[in-house]
């Protein structure tokens, strides 16, 4: 069993609420890095026409799969492996929605690359993707603690680190996702939402 982030645990309400629009508007959910899977137990059962497949990588689906078979939710799907540098998502939906949260500060800048070619591969036209997480802007952090938090990043992996807005917008149009809103979000985070063209 994967042990539940206490993060998620203070998030998931207010993505919800600030998802909640976009949620009501979509049915097929593809979640990218899924974790313990706290953000579909808590969030799918609100929304009963949507159909939520969460997604790990293959090292970490045994346990997501143990955590979720717990809350026996109707509508979340067994979780799929997925790693976002494939070119071959191989899933078994068209998602019409998008989400992660917490996942880019964590991927390396290559793989951010790919999520946003893989995303723009695989979501339905009009489709959207929302994620949360903190971003710079201009090369700037928006807090002390979020800079502090990116040299942890990097200490614990070179490859890693807070990514500049900027760039992330630029990837995700040379992806077909053109940017609808930036949503600031508690604890120095922001919720992204691209539109697929």
């Amino acid at each position: 069993m994967l042990n539940f982030s206490p993060a998620s645990e203070r998030n998931k309400a207010i993505i919800l609420n600030t998802l909640r629009t976009y949620l009501e508007q979509h049915q097929n959910v593809l979640e990218i890095g899924s974790g313990s899977g706290q953000h579909a137990m808590y969030i799918a059962p609100h929304f009963k026409q949507l159909h939520w497949l969460p997604s790990e990588l293959a090292e970490n689906v045994e346990a997501l799969v143990s955590n979720l078979s717990v809350a026996k939710i109707n509508n979340v799907s067994e979780p799929c492996v997925l790693d976002v540098t494939q070119h071959d998502w191989n899933l078994k939906i068209s998602p019409d929605l998008v989400f992660t949260a917490n996942t880019l500060h964590i991927m390396p800048e290559a793989a951010v690359r790919h999520f946003f070619h893989g995303v723009g591969r695989v979501i339905t036209q009009g489709g959207r993707v929302c994620i949360y997480g903190p971003f710079k802007y201009a090369g700037e952090y928006t807090s002390d603690s979020n800079a502090e938090f990116d040299l942890w990043l990097k200490a614990r992996d070179p490859l890693s680190g807070i990514r500049d807005f900027d760039v992330i917008v630029r990837w995700a149009d040379e992806a077909g996702l053109i940017l609808e809103k930036d949503i600031p979000m508690p604890a120095n985070n922001q919720m992204l939402v691209c539109k697929k063209i």
